[in-house]
């Protein structure tokens, strides 16, 4: 069996939350978790995941604090896997992969899953914007600096990005007064 590496221990806040969530089956879980659905066997017939698969993604699940684990029976014992807070603030992910989902993969007749309004039931296309000036968040409008927790790897990274955007300036700089 091939070992996984883990993210856990990287600076980046991206490789470090793809420790959590990164495997498919857990996104999946989650994106279920959000329709409603919270026991294993209903998980279980959503997906069609093995047995074995699906208990490791929920331990796991809970274990990273997404999912809380409640039993809801006695006799026999039964859990049910409850979304937290931390699980809960996933959502605009899977929004998020949700419209990059219909932007590029839909085929011809159109996007399988669309998200809409629920009090107005109005088609909305869910896009990232500042929380303060609600301003849509577009690759060219954000650069991204070292924070407080910023180690060499961050340093070293953010650095790379900033000399390539100077690069990717001077080059369109010097393209632009080549063709007047």
């Amino acid at each position: 069996m091939i070992q996984r590496t883990s993210f856990r221990h990287m600076e980046c806040p991206i490789a470090r939350s793809l420790e959590e969530v990164g495997e498919w089956w857990s996104i999946l879980i989650l994106r279920d978790a959000f329709h409603g659905l919270r026991r294993f066997e209903e998980f279980q017939s959503s997906l069609g995941v093995a047995t074995n698969t699906l208990t490791r993604r929920l331990a796991d699940l809970v274990e990273h604090g997404l999912l809380e684990r409640r039993r809801y029976c006695a006799h026999p014992p039964r859990d049910e896997y409850v979304l937290t807070e931390k699980g809960r603030d996933f959502h605009p992910v899977l929004l998020a992969l949700l419209a990059w989902g219909n932007r590029h993969l839909a085929d011809a007749v159109g996007p399988a899953v669309l998200a809409t309004d629920s009090a107005t039931g109005a088609v909305i296309e869910p896009m990232m914007v500042d929380r303060t000036t609600l301003k849509p968040l577009t690759p060219r409008g954000i650069r991204l600096v070292e924070g407080p927790g910023a180690g060499p790897e961050i340093r070293a990274r953010i650095a790379r990005s900033d000399a390539a955007r100077a690069a990717r300036a001077q080059h369109m700089a010097t393209a632009s007064k080549g063709s007047t």
